[in-house]
């Protein structure tokens, strides 16, 4: 206030002090000061003004009108200016049109209502809303279920394999291979069971040639303590793999347990089988050359085995990501 107070008095000075000069001497300082002007605008393209510059020029430029080349801003802008003057002038603190805002207490609410009963729509929602006396409407409920990137009913209603795994973990068992190189460049193929519950894994055995019949014989094996288990199994998951044939599902199917074979090339499906044999590779295997099959095998006598036994049969996991 103080600067404008200043600013204005001192062009009251300059207009008192033009009135005593003559004419010419007038025409002759506007003409110095228009070239003045033009210098200055070839070596400052963009000059930067302030709030009270933008004021003035508003003020004198509805004084001139678009003829005058007074200034070194466009017409354009300075009635831009003058729009803003006026603009500012007429806003007052009132009620904004249109639909009023959702309260956050609203919007919290329909939310938890949303993420913690996937199968409730829009309308749901609306209606156990209006049981607690909240009064919304479907397309505000929908509005708010989008912007939070919540999906709707449909979409939050399928079960994932995450949430299914972590449903039935005590009565899910999980199986496959992993392929061990011997000191002779042989593979041997590994066969071992994963309780998802308790995380005990069950060493079924090992063999260079992992035919149908060997693992058949194998699941015959493991069937057999299934009924010593306190919580029976009820799902059995392993991949596609031609191993696991027809004779090797039927074992399991005459004890009550569901087969649920993982899609293609999904490894993340048998999410708890994969790490444990990244961990067996790199705790047990990978510092260690293996000569033959007992090396492996639960008769083995060999350091190596009563580690790997060691791991498979007692040390729990962690959950794995």
């Amino acid at each position: 206030m103080v600067s404008l107070l200043y600013l204005l008095f001192r062009r009251a000075l300059a207009v008192a002090a033009l009135r005593l000069r003559s004419r010419e001497f007038k025409e002759l300082e506007i003409v110095v000061l228009r070239h003045e002007l033009a210098v200055l605008r070839r070596q400052i393209p963009r000059p930067q003004l302030d709030e009270r510059d933008r004021v003035f020029l508003a003020a004198a430029g509805q004084l001139l009108g678009r003829a005058s080349r007074s200034f070194f801003v466009r017409p354009d802008t300075l009635l831009g200016w003058h729009r803003q003057l006026v603009r500012k002038r007429w806003t007052y603190a009132g009620r904004r049109p249109g639909r009023p805002p959702v309260a956050e207490e609203v919007r919290e609410l329909v939310l938890a209502l949303a993420r913690e009963n996937p199968r409730w729509g829009y309308q749901r929602i609306v209606g156990e809303l209006a049981s607690v006396s909240v009064r919304v409407s479907a397309t505000t409920v929908a509005k708010i279920l989008r912007r939070a990137g919540v999906s709707p009913a449909g979409a939050r209603a399928q079960l994932s394999w995450r949430e299914f795994l972590r449903a039935h973990a005590d009565s899910i068992i999980a199986c496959d291979f992993f392929t061990v190189e011997t000191l002779w460049l042989g593979r041997l193929y590994v066969l071992f069971f994963l309780e998802l519950g308790s995380r005990r894994v069950h060493f079924a055995g090992c063999t260079a040639n992992p035919d149908g019949r060997w693992t058949t014989q194998q699941a015959r094996q493991l069937a057999w303590s299934l009924s010593e288990r306190a919580t029976p199994a009820r799902f059995l998951i392993h991949d596609r793999d031609s191993k696991f044939g027809c004779a090797f599902d039927e074992v399991f199917r005459s004890e009550g347990v569901e087969i649920i074979r993982t899609p293609f090339r999904a490894p993340k499906a048998n999410a708890f089988a994969e790490p444990w044999v990244g961990t067996v590779r790199s705790d047990c295997l990978w510092g260690a050359l293996i000569r033959s099959p007992l090396q492996i095998t639960p008769s083995g006598t060999t350091p190596v085995a009563c580690s790997l036994l060691l791991r498979t049969t007692a040390a729990p996991m962690g959950r794995p990501a």
